[in-house]
């Protein structure tokens, strides 16, 4: 897949999700530039969180959109990544070796420290939206994600 081109300092908006068939279950994750969906990626695993395929979708996304080449907007109904960004949870856990505010490990850090690492590569913001609210391009990345459900778990 290749990136749209784009100035330097045009935004480039990439909405994401994940999706699971029980939660652990099998998943899928999605991400689709707007306006109009394209580039997009997809892809899904057997055994997964709805958080996995949240994170999933966003690094996925960062791997082909590359935030170095000018600022990217991720754009998720997930509170969870959303969140992590905005609120800056990243800091803690790294000063902490990896461990949460519970002294526990960081949940899905092998998707997180990628994904931090992306996202602090260069101009990345996050923005969150309601799913399932009607907003096309958030239906269209969870209709995405389901899709990507491996088939006989669906």
């Amino acid at each position: 897949m290749e990136p749209q081109s784009s100035s330097p300092d045009q935004i480039r908006v990439i909405y994401t999700d994940g999706a699971c068939s029980g939660n652990p279950g099998p998943g899928g994750w999605a991400w689709a530039m707007a306006p109009g969906g394209e580039p997009n990626g997809s892809g899904g695993a057997t055994n997964t969180t709805n958080q996995r395929m949240e994170l999933q979708a966003v690094l996925e996304a960062l791997r082909v959109i590359d935030p170095r080449e000018g600022p990217v907007e991720i754009v998720s109904d997930s509170t969870y990544v959303v969140n992590c960004f905005k609120d800056k949870w990243y800091i803690g856990w790294q000063r902490n070796g990896w461990r949460n505010s519970k002294r526990q490990p960081v949940a899905n850090d092998d998707l997180w420290r990628p994904l931090i690492d992306l996202a602090l590569s260069g101009p990345v913001s996050f923005r969150w939206v309601k799913g399932h609210s009607g907003d096309p391009m958030n239906d269209l990345v969870d209709a995405l994600a389901v899709a990507a459900i491996p088939a006989r778990s669906r």
